[in-house]
């Protein structure tokens, strides 16, 4: 097949959503399908590049602080690739991504859409995560000026697809994994100087309202065990300055760092616990990553996050934002290393079922559908 993914920023890994789309681009073409991108940046032979959004200095850091770009609608753009495509597939409901299917709507293109972009995702950077009001109407938004225009909807997760059946949305929805790709597997390395002879609970994310990152240094900063802990936050953010003036209370330095794919493939690797604090997640591909590697993984249990389906039981779950509770699971199983051990083996065993090569099978027959469905075949 010749597929468009239609994605603001393509170039830059610096958001879960630009990660998940390279994955998937590469992944697409291994498979043996061709693939193209509508986004930001430099023209490059498998991209139509579109322009950047510029916004008021305050308003430009507070997207880039995110990890994203906005691109600039052109359809001069989407009709050439229209042209080419056998599918068009929608990453994100973004200026570009609507006016986009308007044009591939007008042309008679198959298309398709993922839901990446949770409400909560923007409404915390507001301030305003916790309002229900106010995120039902951002899933009300999404759902009218967007995604009820397609059939079929890409979901990563069971919890967000029955978030989006709650809140009226009538495509067909496909739950697939993003999937893990196949370098995350079980490996247990020595650690470096700077992590030898602590206790590294690593946490992956952008330092965000959502995420959550403050409860974990405070639950460290609670720990029996608190002087041997390191706490290690991979990520950037506008939160970062905050998290590091909380973590003026741990007993020791706080490692916080944005770091390339193979790097953080490394500390994976070298860490000794994961925790996931996030209350609002689709699905957390850092999370699974960790536990692919043989890391323990602890999970925030909230009602407006995927990931604590991935507990295999209850020692890996402590309730959302409750520092306290989550002090006592670290230090279980900072008490526990034997434990620790074969969990991480079973964690990792349990990583296999999500895949990517099984996850781009089930998109390819997603596309697949599509397209026979608008050739009316």
């Amino acid at each position: 097949m010749k597929i468009v993914l239609v994605i603001d920023q393509f170039d830059d890994a610096n958001n879960g959503t630009t990660i998940s789309a390279r994955r998937f681009a590469s992944a697409l073409k291994e498979h043996g399908n061709e693939v193209r991108v509508i986004a930001t940046g430099k023209p490059t032979d498998y991209k139509y590049a579109v322009r950047q959004m510029r916004f008021l200095p305050i308003v430009e850091h507070l997207i880039t602080s995110q990890g994203m770009r906005l691109a600039i609608p052109n359809k001069h753009v989407f009709e050439k690739a229209a042209a080419w495509a056998d599918v068009v597939h929608f990453m994100m409901p973004s200026p570009l991504a609507i006016m986009g299917l308007k044009h591939v709507e007008r042309l008679g293109i198959p298309h398709t859409a993922a839901f990446h972009c949770q409400p909560e995702n923007i409404t915390f950077t507001l301030h305003l995560g916790n309002s229900k009001r106010v995120n039902d109407f951002v899933y009300t938004k999404f759902r009218d000026t967007f995604f009820n225009r397609f059939t079929h909807i890409h979901c990563p997760s069971n919890m967000i697809a029955n978030q989006l059946r709650e809140h009226g949305y009538t495509a067909r929805l496909h739950v697939i994994s993003n999937g893990i790709s196949p370098q995350y597997a079980y490996g247990r390395s020595p650690q470096e100087d700077w992590m030898r002879g602590k206790f590294n609970v690593l946490m992956v994310g952008r330092y965000a309202g959502e995420k959550r990152q403050d409860v974990l240094i405070d639950a460290c900063a609670l720990c029996r065990h608190k002087e041997d802990i390191q706490v290690i936050l991979a990520g950037k953010g506008p939160l970062e300055g905050k998290y590091r003036r909380l973590a003026e209370k741990l007993p020791n330095p706080i490692v916080m760092d944005f770091y390339e794919p193979s790097r953080l493939l490394e500390i994976l690797h070298m860490a000794d616990l994961y925790v996931h604090t996030s209350d609002a997640e689709i699905e957390a591909m850092s999370c699974m990553e960790a536990f692919a590697c043989g890391l323990v993984p602890v999970i925030a249990d909230s009602p407006r996050s995927a990931t604590p389906q991935f507990a295999l039981d209850g020692r890996s779950l402590f309730p959302a934002g409750d520092a306290a509770a989550l002090a006592e699971k670290i230090d279980w199983w900072f008490e526990h290393p034997e434990e620790r051990e074969e969990m991480g083996r079973r964690y990792a065993e349990h990583a296999k079922q999500y895949a990517l090569d099984r996850s781009i099978e089930m998109t390819e027959e997603m596309f697949r559908t599509a397209i026979r469905e608008q050739r009316g075949s």
